[in-house]
């Protein structure tokens, strides 16, 4: 489906004014008071969004913050709330599931920390399955989609509607980390999410400069009983971080199909230099790079399953590349000059890791690349000179 489909649009005017905010601001100010001013009939449970009578006090609810979930509830098609970083967001998911087994493989290393923490608080055990074990009732299934690092949708009979029916069928829940796919590229609940988990740290924000966690779920209900585990565990935003990510919505249906269909482009075109040693493809050295994980590059599966099924307005704009020799993955990352040498992923500037420096369990062969909003033939030219360069030097 193509990106400009109305079904997978991101509405630039919900960005930007569906947040309904009270005053005559145009951007809106930071709040910064701890505490509210009470007034007759004001709402003690904190659940006031958008009328700033019922503030009472940060830990519940003010200004900015109630104003950022408004929007993030209308453009992620549920009901949303935030979070001091995405690993709040994901310990609170455990909190709220409580699940008897968690079902995860791969993925982000940060979630299963999260999980393993959680796990060191309950007196209970919580055995730990795989995604293709069987299924029972109280489970929890934690899917990844794309994946952290490689960028690949997960498919092959086991796309995101695969595991809602097979998670389903028990009585259990699905959880869907969709941070490497935000809208407007994937709508998980179409797929049949009980919850969308995103670290808002990444395309939400989008500049580099804030901690977010965010959780979507079908309910008000869900989210008011979210809500109310939030208040006393104290992983709120911050008023300066809520302030800066209202900021980043005013441009998100700019920055990421940009993102998006740059990633893409760039992705396809290392694919093309996967060419023996002795050759060449547009200038790159052949036996440098190996292989190139993206979710354009996955084949329809024997099923008919495509990842551009679940990824309907864009495919994904961090991907993974595996190099030839272990010198070549150590230099790439500080030979390029308009890709920063830095972890993380989704912010305007393209960042470039050797992705054991963060991750130890990771092939020392793989760099992960996160796509900016830069010229796609100024990111090209950047990636050909360095690797030209290191070809020479290795």
């Amino acid at each position: 489906m193509s990106p400009q489909s109305p079904t997978c649009q991101l509405s630039g005017t919900q960005l930007v004014h569906g947040d309904h905010g009270p005053g005559s601001e145009v951007a809106p100010s930071i709040s910064v008071t701890s505490t509210f001013r009470a007034v007759p009939r004001g709402d003690p449970e904190g659940l006031g969004a958008m009328n700033p009578e019922k503030h009472v006090y940060s830990r519940y609810s003010q200004n900015v913050t109630s104003r950022v979930e408004q929007i993030l509830s209308k453009v992620n098609q549920g009901h949303a709330i935030t979070y001091a970083s995405g690993l709040a967001a994901a310990f609170s998911a455990l909190v709220h599931f409580k699940p008897k087994r968690i079902a995860i493989s791969g993925g982000y290393m940060g979630c299963h920390g999260s999980i393993s923490t959680y796990i060191k608080g309950r007196f209970a055990d919580t055995p730990i399955i795989g995604l293709d074990d069987e299924f029972q009732e109280g489970d929890l299934c934690w899917l990844e989609s794309p994946l952290n690092p490689t960028g690949i949708s997960r498919q092959v009979f086991e796309n995101i509607q695969y595991y809602a029916d097979k998670i389903h069928a028990v009585g259990g829940k699905l959880l869907i980390d969709s941070t490497f796919g935000p809208p407007p590229l994937q709508y998980p609940f179409k797929w049949g999410a009980d919850c969308v988990f995103h670290s808002g740290t990444k395309y939400f924000g989008g500049h580099s400069d804030l901690l977010c966690g965010i959780i979507i779920v079908r309910t008000e209900a869900e989210r008011e009983q979210l809500w109310h585990d939030r208040v006393y565990m104290g992983n709120m935003m911050g008023s300066l971080e809520s302030w800066l990510l209202l900021r980043s919505f005013r441009t998100m249906h700019l920055r990421i199909p940009r993102q998006s269909a740059s990633g893409t482009e760039i992705a396809q075109w290392l694919n093309k230099a996967v060419v023996p040693e002795g050759q060449e493809y547009d200038g790159i050295p052949g036996g440098m790079i190996t292989k190139v994980w993206h979710s354009s590059l996955q084949e329809t599966d024997a099923n008919g399953f495509n990842p551009s099924v679940q990824m309907e307005g864009g495919f994904n704009a961090c991907f993974s590349i595996l190099l030839s020799k272990k010198e070549y993955a150590e230099k790439l990352p500080h030979s390029l000059e308009y890709f920063v040498p830095a972890t993380s992923l989704g912010g305007v500037e393209s960042l470039v890791e050797q992705r054991v420096m963060s991750d130890p369990k990771e092939n020392p062969l793989l760099i992960r690349l996160s796509i900016g909003v830069e010229e796609v033939a100024d990111l090209k030219d950047d990636l050909r000179r360095a690797l030209v360069e290191i070809s020479k030097e290795v």
